[in-house]
């Protein structure tokens, strides 16, 4: 099972979410990736200087071993996954990772990824597909990277931390969230009993279909 967790800008609750459907579905032994795509030591996320750059400039792929560090991936492993890795490519280069990524996926039943830009690797023609892409959408905030706008569509549901009725986008149709639920997301607190439960309908009917 591959489910893919996005959303529209920086520090809106991606990861927390990662960490909490690793919580609230233990018995999944979660596998949780990390992408981050970068460029001349600056952040392809927000623009500023960062240190994800990797020392090759090429690509990296490295396993986290501590739950303690309060690093993005050590979040995952204090949820309770399994393994937690992070994938580094240069920006506009996240094709060439794809086949070692695919490498690390096959060697888990369950895998969650923090990433938007690899969700237009992930199609049926490409042998590999997400079987739930859930974007974290704050409509207070108008920034929305072109890379979560562009997938925005092959959304199966919608965490939003307010209420849509007046979003800040520009250039964004609420007509892409018509059709298709959305639960109320605070970041650092549990999932509502609606989205749980309507979380654990939906992995629960992938594992059956995965079975078959």
């Amino acid at each position: 099972m591959l489910v893919v967790i996005g959303g529209h800008t920086r520090n809106i609750g991606k990861t927390s979410a990662v960490c909490e459907l690793i919580r609230s579905f233990p018995a999944l032994h979660w596998t949780a990736v990390k992408i981050t795509q970068y460029g001349h030591n600056v952040c392809s996320a927000n623009g500023e200087p960062c240190d994800c750059q990797t020392a090759d400039h090429t690509i990296a792929l490295t396993e986290e071993r501590t739950s303690t560090s309060g690093t993005d991936t050590s979040r995952y492993l204090a949820a309770g996954a399994a393994r937690s890795l992070w994938l580094r490519t240069r920006q506009g280069q996240l094709a060439e990772a794809m086949p070692r990524l695919r490498a690390e996926l096959a060697k888990s039943a369950n895998n969650i990824l923090e990433s938007n830009s690899v969700m237009r690797f992930l199609r049926p023609e490409r042998f590999l597909r997400p079987d739930l892409y859930l974007p974290v959408l704050s409509p207070e905030t108008a920034d929305f990277k072109p890379s979560a706008q562009y997938v925005l569509d092959r959304a199966d549901a919608f965490l939003l931390t307010a209420k849509p009725d007046a979003p800040a986008w520009q250039g964004v149709s609420l007509r892409l969230l018509a059709g298709k639920p959305h639960f109320a997301y605070t970041a650092g607190e549990p999932f509502s009993p609606e989205l749980k439960d309507w979380l654990a309908e939906r992995l629960s009917q992938k594992a059956d279909a995965l079975a078959v």
